[in-house]
């Protein structure tokens, strides 16, 4: 069977897979990976490591013990990071030259959720031949009784340790990536860390920066991630930011690499807000943007207006890398708020991410919501048609005759998004129009007849 989902194994804590004895199993698995890995590579003397990082729920604390344990029985070596946002794991794992980064995180999902996702040792989501050597190590491992009796059981035991100044190495890392010249001395900043993996090392970027900052959910208690607070959640924030008459509001999700901004005004910047920012605010003009399915055509329209091209990934940051790294582009992401900038990070960073737009900020002066003129995003509906079972609607040619009429209706003014839900029996309707009552009218009577046809 297949372990991972779209962003590594995830679910909720205490239920299978996120148990202890499967993770340890998995850290057992991955490390007899890398160790063969090793054997075969240039320098088979090596012993591989890792580095692991969390956020902040209390389930970390059990998951970590659990995969260093198995990475340890494995044969491989340790560093224990802390609690950290993803990209700083994604980071470090390069600066260690470890052989893999593995991150303890279930992202913007509830704290009785949990989850491990794996990074190469360049600091990029691993490979899918990667994913796959270690699932089909774990469909060998899951229902052993004791892992010591395996043939394979190594004659040396790796070694942990635990990695004292990673924050500070972090914070460096990110102050790096603005550009030295500049500072944010004058900027009031509202940050929202969502009482996740940022807590600290947010503020304490902006704040050596030279911003005065104002610090929102930093108060992690292990069980109040992204609790009404966090990207998903910005209403507190935007609050915060018009009350302190503050000039820019930063909003992390629960592991730091979703990002979405608030303007002085209060307005909420999610990630293709971002992405015009970043397009238009470069040194020299991009020649294209990344995307995904989600981004809306209004983006897409306006920067192609202006001879820059906008490609669209499937949903999820390590598809938008793909196309990324296809087309030599260095600014891509989601509405979400991963937010790739290549020429600064191998990963989506929210704490950079929002940096580059602060350097822009300062370079043009003014305002933020004065770097978003030109840019009005169509009017979206959604809606989520539950059905007893899953359904393709693209298999049944009713519905397709009528998503073809659909379109057709739109034209160059909209588009339509079916898409099934990985997770439930859910077909998500989405309808984008430069008419908002136009996109509302369309979903609904295409919702209609999906839940009609396919019940």
């Amino acid at each position: 069977m297949s372990y991972f989902g779209t962003d590594g194994i995830r679910g909720a804590f205490g239920t299978f897979p996120i148990t202890p004895d499967f993770l340890l199993r998995l850290g057992f698995g991955a490390g007899q990976v890398l160790v063969w890995q090793n054997k075969n590579s240039d320098n088979p003397q090596k012993r591989p490591s890792v580095v692991i990082g969390k956020d902040t729920r209390l389930s970390g604390y059990v998951i970590e013990s659990a995969l260093q344990a198995g990475f340890n029985a494995a044969g491989v070596d340790v560093h224990l990071l802390g609690p950290l946002p993803t990209p700083a794991i994604a980071h470090l794992a390069r600066s260690f030259h470890a052989d893999m980064g593995v991150v303890i995180s279930a992202s913007h999902n509830p704290y009785g959720d949990n989850g491990v996702k794996f990074f190469s040792g360049e600091g990029k989501k691993i490979s899918d031949e990667l994913q796959n050597a270690i699932n089909a190590k774990l469909d060998e491992l899951v229902g052993q009784d004791d892992l010591a009796r395996l043939s394979d059981f190594p004659t040396e035991l790796g070694k942990s340790y635990r990695i004292d100044d990673a924050k500070g190495r972090y914070i460096e890392y990110c102050k790096g990536t603005f550009a030295y010249q500049y500072d944010l001395r004058g900027l009031t900043v509202v940050v929202d860390c969502a009482n996740g993996a940022g807590y600290s090392v947010a503020p304490r970027v902006l704040k050596e920066l030279g911003a005065t900052v104002i610090a929102h959910a930093n108060e992690p208690n292990g069980r109040n991630i992204n609790e009404n607070c966090g990207s998903t959640h910005s209403q507190s924030l935007q609050k915060l930011v018009v009350e302190h008459g503050a000039d820019v509001g930063i909003a992390l999700d629960g592991d730091g690499d979703r990002i979405v901004m608030v303007d002085e005004q209060g307005k909420v910047l999610d990630g293709d807000a971002i992405l015009y920012i970043l397009s238009q605010g470069a040194d020299v003009k991009p020649a294209g943007v990344v995307g995904t399915l989600m981004s809306n055509m209004a983006l897409e329209n306006l920067l192609k207006s202006q001879n820059i091209a906008f490609v669209r990934a499937k949903v999820g940051d390590r598809y938008v890398m793909q196309e990324l790294e296809k087309h030599g582009y260095t600014i891509g992401g989601e509405s979400s708020g991963h937010i790739l900038c290549l020429d600064k990070s191998r990963t989506g960073d929210a704490i950079v991410a929002g940096l580059q737009v602060l350097e822009i900020l300062v370079k043009k002066g003014g305002r933020l919501s004065e770097l978003t003129q030109g840019y009005a995003p169509y009017p979206q509906t959604l809606i989520n048609v539950r059905l007893a079972q899953m359904s393709d609607p693209y298999d049944n040619d009713e519905l397709k005759s009528a998503f073809e009429l659909a379109q057709q209706e739109l034209g160059d003014t909209g588009r339509l998004l079916i898409r099934k839900s990985g997770t439930e029996p859910v077909i998500r309707v989405m309808v984008e129009a430069q008419d908002g009552s136009v996109a509302k009218n369309m979903a609904e009577w295409l919702a209609d007849k999906v839940k009609s046809v396919l019940g």
